[in-house]
This record gives C-alpha cells, structure tokens and sequence, in this order.
C-alpha cells in the first residue's frame, strides 16, 4: 500500500534488510510501469521471500483501487484458451457444459466451489495450434464407428468387424471440400458424448461456471526443487492463506496411479495417461430422437484410469487445497494418495480461479503447453526466476527430434496400415498417407545413406554402418534440406492439419500394435521396450513435431543431420531441429502479460539477453536493478589459485588438464585443503568424464586415501534418484566431524548440484572451481548457436566466418569448432565465454546462504589470475558476480600465501561467531 509515495510491505516476515527493502521497492515500481524487467540479487539474499512480498502486495493495492474495481468489473470476460475441452483432459472434464446465461448472476461469493470453465468443444477447435498434436481425443469417432461397425455387421465378417476399428474416416482436402470438412460433417447438430439432459442438470447444480481471477501471478523457476523451495517460502508469510495458490507439474511428478508410474519414462507415463482416458467405460445412458438427424446413441463416458473415475473426490481434493493453503507438488500428491485421486487434473482444475500459479518454465514458456493448460497471460504478471539461462532454455523447448528407429517403426507401421486399408480409403486420406511415406522414406535415405530403403527393418544395426570410417554431423538450413530431398513441394501445413484432424497417428498405432501383438505375442512387445525405441506413437508425435519445425522460417533455425552408427546403447543416426531465435517466441508473452519479470543470481550481461529475446527493447526502457550481497565483506575470500603446493602452475585448459602431473598437483591441493578448512568442502569439474578421470588417477596414486584420512570423500551421482541419499550422507560426516573433520563433496558444474542444492554453513564452507567449464567446441548444435549469435544486428557478421549453409563436422573434431570461435569477432566469442562464467557463477553461488554465514571461494586455474598471460578471450574475472569480484585476491606468489589466507579467514570467523 503507497504512503507517501513509498510502498509498504507489511507481510515480510522478517525486519528486512535495506537490500531487500531496495529490491522490492524495485520490483514494485516495475510492476507499476510493465513491461520488461530483469532484477538482479545474489543468492542467499532473500531474493525469493522479497519477491513474493513484492509482488503479491502489488496486486493486493491494485485490487484495492476502486478505479481498479471498476474496471475488473468492467472488462471482458477471458478466453477460455482451450482449458476446458483440452485434448489430454478426461471426457468427464470435456463433456461438462454449463448454460452462461443461467449462472451470469452466480459469479459473486469469493470462495467458489471449484468448477471447470464452460467453452464447448466446437468452438474451441479453431483455436489448437499445430503443435498440440499429441493428445487428440476426438470424441466425435464414437458415432462414426458405430456407423462403420454396422456396416461391417452387414457383411457378416468378424475380422473386418475388428480391424475397421482402425479405419480413417473420410476426409477431403481444401480442394475437395475445404480442410475441416470432415469436421463439420462430424459436428453435426448435437453434442456426441454429453450426457442427458437430466444428467446435465444434476451436474450444472454440483458445479458452476468458474470466473478467470483478475492479475493472476504466474511464478516459473527451472527445478522441481527450486519450486519447492518458492512454496517454502512462501508459507512463512499471510499470503499463503489469504490466496488460492495452486502448484503444476508434469505427469510423471504428479501420478499416483502405480501400474503406470512404473513405466518409469515420463513420454511413456504420458501415453499412457492418455490411453486410459481414450480407454473410457460406456455406458449407454439414453437413446434421443432428433427428428431428420436419426436416432444416435448419447454416451456418458468416464476416464478409464481409477484416480479419475470418482468426479466427487476430485471436488473433495479441490476443497482441501483451498482449507490447507500453499501446498507444493509433494503435498499435493500425498493429498492425491489420501483422498484417492488424481493431483495432476486436480491442480489444473484450479487455475481459473487461483490468484498464484507456481509452475515450470515448460508449462509457460512453451505455448502449446499454455494452450493445453489453459493459462491466460492476458494483463498477468509472469515472473521467471533462475533467468541466468533463459534464452537458451525457451529455445530448446522448441527443437524437434527424429531418430532413425523412429523413422523406421512409423515408415513400418504406415505400410503395413496401409496396405490393409487402400481399397477402402477415400482419395483424401490415400494421397496423405502417400505423402506420409514419401516424407518418412526420405528422411531415411539422408539418414541411412543407402539407396535400397526397402530392407528397412531387415538389414541389422550392425550391418548399415559396415562401411563408414567416419560419423559426421551435418548442418542445413531448412529450404536446402527440403530441395535436397526433393519434398520442397509438398505443403506441410495441409499435411499437419490432416494428422491432426484425422486422428491417423492413433489409428495407424493401434493396427499395428495389434497386428504385432497377435502375430508374435506379448514377448515383442516387452523386447520392444527393452530397446528403447519409443512407442509408435511415441515416434508418430516426433515426426509431426519435426515437420512443424520444418514450417518454420528459413532463418529461425537449422537441421542438424547426424549419421551415427548405431549401438546398443546408443540411439544411432537422427534428425534434429534447432531453434536458433526465441526472439517471436517471448514476444508472444511479453505482449499478451502486463508485466514481465526476469529474476536471477546473476543475469549479466544483460544486452546478450536483450538482444536474443527482446531485441525490439530500447535498453533505456529496460527496467534493470542489481544488488550487492547480504554478507560483511569479511564472510566471503574469493582467491584466485594459480599454483600449486609444489609451485606447478594450474592449466585446465583442454589440451593439459588429462596430464598426469596437472591431476597430481590438483590431488596435492585438495589434501592441503582438507586440513585448514573446516566442515565442507565442494569441489567443481567440468564433467562427469574428467571427474571420472581425476578420481581414478588419485585412486591410483595413493592421493585419495591422503585426502580420505582427514575427510569424508562424496561424489555426485549421475541418477537424480541417488543424489538425495549422498547428500544426506555428505551432511551426517560434516555434522559428526569424529573421526574425520568434515567431507568433500565431488561435483560436476551442469549438474544438479550446480543448479538447485544449497550449501549453507558447514555444509560449505569453501567452494572450489577448477578451471573454466567451457563447453565442447565440438558440438554441433553450440557452434550453429555461437554462429547465428555472432550475426544478430549485424548482417555482414556472418560473412566473416565464411561458412556455407550445409557444413559437415566429423564426430570429436574440436580443432573444426575452435576455427569458428577464433573466426568470430565479438557477439559469438562472448556468448561463448558467458555460458562458460554463468556456469562458474552458478556454481560458487551455492555457499553463502543467510546473513550470518561465511565461505571461502578458491579459483583454481592460472586463467582467473590478473597478470594471466594465458587467455584467449576477455579476462574470466570480470565476468563473475560483482560480490566476489570485489573481494577477489587475484594475484599470489605461491599457495604458501594461499594456504595462510585461508587459515587467517576461518579463524577470525570462527571467532566472530563464537563471540
């Protein structure tokens, strides 16, 4: 609430420090003046609880503002945006169809039952975008099926009888009928799967239309964890029981449905969610007259999976939410478990009506996700924390794979389908399924570069890549990839709104998983998965996501062709697209939202984001705020480690870190280390592999047992599922510090210690990178990024690098990709640096967590050094967080001033606490 011109934030649970007091003011004041804000505070400062306090009292004053009240009241009603009636919705969710007129009056009571939005299916069908084509349930198919089952009845023939199950429907193209005429024919006058109409009054009187919440917040972080932690804080504030807050996640976080959790990957949890629901029990409820139209069969229809049977307890489940506050997903799946139903549709029954949604940068930031879910950004707030890496991150949720086993098990599928169905299939569906193979074919003869095709599924792994020496990558703009196959004629658009309207991917998967299991039984079926190929459908939603891509413009993206050789455990050769502009992709955001807020730890450089995302920008119209840390200057030691105890210099550079010598030196370091800082230490490397490499070589030398005598020695795991029982270990040896003083923990910079754990107190006491985590330059996909970002403002950039639009990279050739960087003259060459100091920056900010905490933060390479004449690019030190900057000691003789350094620090703060 304003007094006297300054806002108040009287639900920080705290006395707030002048940092936060000046981080929500900031943040306050660009919720005020919209539009795009990027809000800079170290972690460990209260960046999430200032946040929260922030926004939620902005939306509370302007929701107090009669002018505000009035034009709340005033406003038109939002679009639904295909919430209810979305395709992978339950048929009890869809067929719910509330009269508007009749409830207008009911919209009053602030605590509402919890209802589900009233749009009609039909009219939502317009609205799809291509890309959701993954979860079609077109309940339209059920009359027409009938329709064909009577037919086949006639013809007295029980096989055909079950196979037209798996017939096309007919279908007409533009030229025939327009696109969607079978759709009309499908509509017809009447609502297929609704109920009666008693049916429908009983539930129009147990439900009611739900009002879209006004200024709705929608909080997105990276982690499962990271949202956790959002709840967490939340809850110590009045918010959490004043709002209605509702938690979103993915299938595979939410199930509770046990047969189906233990498929275990989450594209097969959500098949199989989906399956259940086109699964769905029938019973025939009423039999209508409907004059010239013909009598039809009316069926009420109900989810075939048992959280979702029962429509009572999922109401029970929403009126639990609304009594217990903010809950995160963990809660809301032990309530799910209690009560007996589904928490994943339950919470997104709730985001009409709720005031703050928390959910994951996939579910907003991709639009078929928004679409499916039903979010409405329209006049919204949407704060995305964790922005370090935002740009990249929106653009890979919009790259499409292909792999060669894919390829083949859908061109497989395709033939066979339709070599049993040609001679009843219109012209329509004929010349589609046509082109379908025509696509699928070529895709293959660019993947398997073999000019017999037709041996696809009989030529083993082993034998297609018998005469390669070489594995190489290719790289293409999509027009050259098109002519190069010759299918630049073929209209893609038409295609994808066929597949979408035909429903052909589930008819296609469901003859030829029938086919395979009465031919050769169940065994292939659990063979099938045991290679991890995919499911057909699994490869059909692939190849439907590639040809969307492929309808892209010329310059958003590239294909990147990879002619792997196949291995067991491997996935071979593939197709990709990659996104390289997400700059239409947030504009579609930042335009529909109010308000835009990118928080982080560090977001620097904030042009690089700037220019990739919102480049249309002024940056003197970018609301920008940076704060410094909340710790004394004397609870952070940033060094700069250039040598070593034996005075070798540190190199981790890529030619020399593998050097015997350099690992030894390191080993030397961390024994050193074990003895003069207390409790916790976290060790950084650059990957799994090179940390795989360094604690073998100690384990060899007899270096590790040293450093295992003075601490406890923990290691990252590679499974997510193992980190939580490490990390409590790593905690018990640092809280019982007999015998040992403490523990190291060995980490990988990316992985999920590096992004999401804290480590606060003991549990890190000293943070230790070593050298700078550059990524390969040998990967394609960077280099395609590093060579589009190079050309951004400049269109003569690009020249420089003297690159043709179809390149080829041969596997592991990283002198290729270090000729790219040294051809690029500064927008490419810094892009590449920043991902390598967001990275080290991401890292070192998982000490230092409260006000009272201290740490030691070594720099361990000769590159961070000041008097460094070993670097390449700009000086790494600049680049780092401004609070470690300014107490970096960035030049020492020897580690002897190193080790005394370290000593003096924890013994003063050792004393300073103490005291």
């Amino acid at each position: 609430m304003e007094n006297g011109g300054e806002p108040k934030f009287p639900a920080f649970p705290y006395k707030p420090y002048s940092i936060q007091i000046d981080f929500m003011n900031a943040l306050y004041h660009s919720l005020d003046k919209g539009g795009v804000s990027m809000l800079e505070s170290p972690t460990g400062t209260g960046k999430t609880l200032s946040i929260i306090c922030s926004t939620l009292q902005w939306v509370l004053d302007q929701r107090q503002k009669p002018k505000s009240e009035k034009r709340v009241e005033s406003d038109e009603k939002p679009e639904n945006n295909g919430q209810v009636g979305s395709d992978d919705e339950p048929d009890w969710i869809k067929n719910f169809v509330v009269n508007k007129d009749n409830q207008e009056d009911e919209k009053k009571s602030k605590k509402k039952k919890y209802g589900f939005g009233s749009e009609k299916p039909e009219k939502r069908k317009n609205k799809d975008s291509h890309r959701d084509l993954f979860s079609l349930d077109l309940d339209g198919e059920c009359f027409h099926e009938n329709k064909e089952c009577k037919r086949s009845i006639k013809k007295s023939d029980v096989e055909e009888l079950d196979d037209k199950e798996y017939l096309l429907e007919e279908y007409e193209s533009e030229e025939e009928g327009g696109v969607g005429s079978s759709n009309s024919k499908r509509k017809g006058k009447f609502s297929v799967n609704s109920s009666s109409d008693e049916e429908e009054e009983s539930e129009e009187q147990e439900q009611e239309q739900e009002q879209e919440v006004k200024l709705k917040v929608y909080f997105c972080s990276r982690t499962h964890s990271q949202l956790s932690q959002f709840i967490k804080e939340l809850r110590k504030t009045v918010f959490a029981n004043e709002l209605n807050v509702v938690s979103l996640g993915s299938r595979k976080n939410f199930c509770i449905n046990e047969d189906v959790l233990r498929l275990g990957n989450s594209i097969r949890i959500n098949e199989r969610c989906l399956e259940l629901q086109k699964n769905k029990k029938k019973e025939i409820s009423k039999i209508k007259n409907l004059g010239a139209e013909g009598r039809i069969r009316r069926t009420k229809a109900s989810s075939g999976c048992p959280m979702l049977r029962k429509h009572k307890l999922q109401k029970q489940f929403r009126s639990e939410i609304s009594q217990q506050g903010a809950l995160d997903i963990e809660d809301l799946v032990q309530l799910g478990r209690n009560i007996g139903t589904c928490p994943y549709y339950g919470s997104r029954s709730m985001i009409t009506t709720a005031d703050l949604v928390v959910l994951p940068y996939q579910s907003l930031l991709s639009k078929s996700s928004r679409e499916a879910l039903g979010l409405n950004l329209k006049d919204n707030i949407v704060i995305i924390d964790e922005a370090h890496n935002l740009a990249d991150s929106l653009i890979s949720m919009y790259d499409a794979k292909i792999t060669v086993s894919q390829l083949e098990n859908v061109h497989s599928h395709i033939e066979k389908y339709f070599g049993r169905f040609c001679s009843l299939l219109g012209p329509g569906n004929r010349r589609y399924i046509q082109t379908l193979l025509v696509l699928t074919r070529a895709f293959l003869q660019v993947l398997l570069d073999d000019k017999n095709v037709n041996c696809l599924n009989t030529c083993p792994n082993a034998e297609r890549g018998a005469g390669e020496k070489h594995t190489f990558d290719s790289s293409m703009a999509i027009n050259d990839f098109l002519f190069s196959l010759n299918i630049d004629n073929i209209n893609l658009i038409k295609l994808l709104q066929y597949i979408k309207e035909s429903n052909i991917m589930h008819k296609v998967s469901g003859y030829g998983d029938k086919m395979t299991t009465f031919l050769k039984g169940s065994a292939v079926k659990e063979n099938g998965e045991s290679c991890d190929h995919g499911s057909t459908l699994s490869g059909f939603r692939a190849l439907a996501d590639m040809l969307l891509s492929l309808t892209n413009n010329d310059s958003d993206g590239r294909i990147i062709i990879s002619r792997k050789r196949p291995t067991c455990s491997g996935q071979g050769a593939y197709l990709k697209y990659v996104m390289l502009t997400g700059e239409k992709i947030f504009s579609e955001i930042v335009h529909e939202a109010h308000a835009v807020v990118l928080a982080g730890g560090t977001l620097q450089p904030i042009e690089e984001t700037r220019e990739r995302l919102f480049p249309w920008l002024p940056s003197d119209q970018l609301n920008f705020f940076s704060c410094s840390h909340i710790v004394p200057p004397q609870s952070i030691l940033s060094l700069a480690v250039s040598r070593g105890p034996s005075g070798r210099s540190f190199d981790f550079s890529y030619g020399l870190r593998s050097s015997s010598t350099m690992i030894e030196e390191l080993g030397l370091l961390l024994c050193n280390l074990a003895t003069v800082v207390p409790e916790g230490i976290v060790v950084f490397f650059s990957s799994f592999e090179y940390e795989g490499q360094v604690y073998d070589a100690w384990k060899t030398s007899g270096i590790l047992e040293r450093i295992m005598k003075k601490k406890h020695v923990f290691r990252e795991p590679r499974k997510n599922t193992e980190m939580e029982v490490i990390l409590k270990e790593y905690k018990e040896a640092i809280d019982n510090p007999v015998p040992k003083n403490g523990a190291i923990l060995l980490a990988v910079v990316g992985g999920k210690i590096s992004e999401g754990i804290n480590f606060s107190d003991g549990m890190g006491r000293c943070i230790v990178m070593i050298g700078l985590p550059y990524p390969s330059p040998s990967d394609i996909e960077l280099l395609e990024r590093v060579k589009h970002i190079e050309g951004l403002g400049d269109s003569s950039s690009t020249k420089c690098l003297k690159l043709s639009s179809n390149e080829e990279y041969y596997g592991g050739d990283i002198q290729a990709g270090f000729s790219i960087l040294r051809s690029c003259r500064r927008r490419g060459k810094e892009y590449y640096e920043n991902l390598c100091m967001k990275a080290v920056n991401q890292s070192v900010g998982r000490a230092i967590r409260h006000i009272n905490d201290y740490a030691a933060i070594l720099l361990v390479d000769i590159r961070y050094a000041s008097d460094s004449s070993k670097r390449s690019f700009s000086h790494a030190s600049s680049k780092l967080p401004q609070w470690i900057k300014d107490r970096l000691v960035s030049a020492t003789n020897n580690y002897g001033e190193v080790h005394k350094l370290l000593h003096q620090f924890f013994r003063f703060n050792k004393d300073r606490v103490c005291n």
